[in-house]
């Protein structure tokens, strides 16, 4: 396969676990009856980007770039506030 194949297969497997995240969103709202995002989502949220942020750069396309780079960010922080909620979940618990 010729490397523009391999970079569209990159692009699309990113673009694949960007849907993943969505679909296990709404199957975990699905089971509780509302609106839930479980972990799993920026877990997704975070690789979709990090494959499509190296899909981007291949393509030098600064637009993309700028907006998965930023995403990358935002999820990093969703997770380290999930964690910092669950550690004081924890202290209080105990």
């Amino acid at each position: 396969m010729a490397e523009d194949g391999w970079w569209l297969l990159v692009g699309f497997g990113g673009q694949a676990l960007f849907i993943g995240r969505f679909v296990i969103q709404w199957l975990a709202s699905e089971r509780r009856g509302r609106s839930v995002i479980p972990v799993a989502f920026w877990y997704l949220s975070i690789l979709g980007a990090l494959v499509l942020l190296a899909y981007a750069l291949h393509r030098r396309d600064p637009v993309f770039v700028a907006g998965q780079g930023l995403g990358v960010a935002i999820y990093l922080r969703n997770l380290h506030l999930i964690k910092v909620e669950q550690a004081q979940a924890g202290e209080t618990s105990s």
